[in-house]
């Protein structure tokens, strides 16, 4: 079992880590996300990074809220994160999810929390640049076609298209692009709380359209790099019917399984 301590285990040896890894409210109770946040974990400790999680004390970062317009509330657990992080002297924070970088990077500092946080996918690349991370089971991916999903919280918001496809370039595959990539890229119907309101009608759902992309470019694995896209990426490919050609991975968990950390069935 992979160890992970909280902020609270490290204050009371009074020691501080490197990194505090923000999980997200899907990565701490989605079923597929815990697995990317196990795999990410795997990724740390191998490296043998001090990282913490906040654990019972992270709560939701509020980015639904507000997006759906409910600035209230989305200020109230702002505040209760951002007293519970300066409590600890957070100074860096990584998350595996977009939602969660966007908000605490841009829009916690005017309400005082101000910290320098990434997102995993360029966390991970600067672990690969500074040559921390030697992928071993590259071969294990030799001549599948792989394609990256831009999440729009990473792209557009946060102009962030370079990093995710470093990390998949370090595994033994092909990397095919979608029509719709890059800054031109088709949203995946979660981002701006969509997700947990109804559907409007329509001629065809957008997560339906987008893995329709997907499935024209004759790649067998879908990356993500976002919770919220994996969702509803994974919902497009059961309605295809496509389950058994088409796996879709995290990059993390693709990265993890390169260097023989996460046996995972591709």
């Amino acid at each position: 079992m992979d160890q992970v301590k909280t902020m609270a285990e490290y204050a009371a040896a009074n020691e501080t880590p490197e990194v505090l890894f923000w999980i997200g409210c899907l990565g701490s109770f989605d079923q597929r996300a815990q697995k990317v946040t196990r795999a990410f974990v795997k990724i740390l400790n191998h490296l043998n990074i001090k990282f913490a999680v906040l654990g019972s004390e992270e709560s939701c970062t509020g980015d639904p809220a507000k997006r759906a317009g409910n600035e209230f509330v989305f200020q109230m657990l702002a505040l209760q994160n951002i007293e519970v992080m300066n409590g600890y002297n957070v100074k860096k924070i990584v998350t595996t999810c977009p939602h969660c970088f966007n908000i605490i990077k841009n829009e916690y500092p005017s309400l005082g929390g101000n910290y320098e946080v990434m997102h995993h996918s360029v966390f991970l690349q600067q672990l690969i640049n500074e040559g921390r991370i030697k992928v071993t089971d590259a071969a294990a991916f030799k001549g599948k076609k792989i394609t990256y999903h831009d999440s729009c919280y990473l792209g557009r918001a946060n102009n962030i298209y370079e990093a995710p496809r470093k990390v998949l370039e370090q595994l033994d595959a092909e990397l095919v692009e979608m029509k719709s990539c890059r800054s031109k890229g088709l949203c995946c119907g979660a981002g701006g709380g969509q997700m947990f309101k109804e559907e409007e009608n329509g001629k065809k759902r957008i997560n339906i359209a987008r893995t329709e992309e997907a499935i024209e470019t004759g790649a067998t694995i879908i990356a993500t790099a976002c919770p919220f896209c994996s969702t509803m990426m994974t919902d497009g490919v059961k309605a295809k019917d496509k389950q058994a050609e088409i796996k879709l991975f995290d990059i993390a968990e693709l990265l993890a399984a390169g260097q023989g950390l996460e046996d995972i069935q591709i």
